[in-house]
């Protein structure tokens, strides 16, 4: 499909009012023309986008997180991930991420493409990475930031998926795509990296 085929289903921004300006996040509410030519009014939140890391173990197993989310009030777990600084390249992001919660660094790094998380009424989009030949190393969290480390065998997490015990967006797209690379249907292509994660 290209953009043509496409026309008769766009809005256009007509005006543009800021709702919240948060430190991470904000908010607007816009007036858009929709295609027929009326007016409607669209509010969402602004988001600098974000990683998630998929690390590999040579074990078979991946590593995993369990930290308590606020905004849900519950522990979840979840894949290693983290928001984009200004500027940041997502593949600077997911190196310095993956060290921070974890401590690992790894020397070999692969592009999973992206997703949008909540494509209604948010702008974020989180950059999908693979990770392997792994080493081990100190996490450097934040002072604010409280996190467990574990890993997991990809049947075990997926079966947490599927009964429900695994309920994250990223953490259940990225499982799928676990699965299909795991089983020679998606093919990665990998880029070595030194340990230090730099290119």
């Amino acid at each position: 499909m290209n953009a043509a085929d496409d026309a008769h289903l766009i809005e256009t921004l007509v005006d543009s009012q800021p709702l919240c300006e948060g430190s991470f996040l904000k908010a607007r509410r816009d007036t858009v023309r929709l295609p027929d030519g009326r007016q409607g009014t669209r509010e969402y939140i602004v988001h600098p986008g974000a990683v998630v890391i998929i690390p590999l173990l040579e074990d078979g197993r991946v590593l995993m997180e369990r930290q308590f989310r606020y905004p849900v009030g519950q522990v979840m777990t979840e894949f290693p991930a983290g928001k984009l600084d200004p500027g940041e390249d997502p593949l600077a992001c997911a190196k310095r991420e993956l060290l921070e919660e974890t401590g690992y660094t790894a020397k070999e790094w692969a592009s999973a493409g992206a997703m949008h998380l909540a494509i209604s009424y948010s702008t974020e989009i989180i950059h999908i990475f693979f990770a392997r030949g792994l080493v081990a190393g100190t996490a450097q969290l934040d002072q604010d930031e409280f996190l467990e480390v574990r890993a997991t065998a990809p049947d075990e997490l997926a079966e947490a998926c599927r009964s429900g015990r695994v309920t994250d967006a990223k953490t259940l797209t990225c499982t799928l795509w676990l699965q299909n690379v795991l089983a020679g249907n998606w093919p990665l292509d990998w880029q070595p990296h030194d340990e230090s994660g730099r290119s």
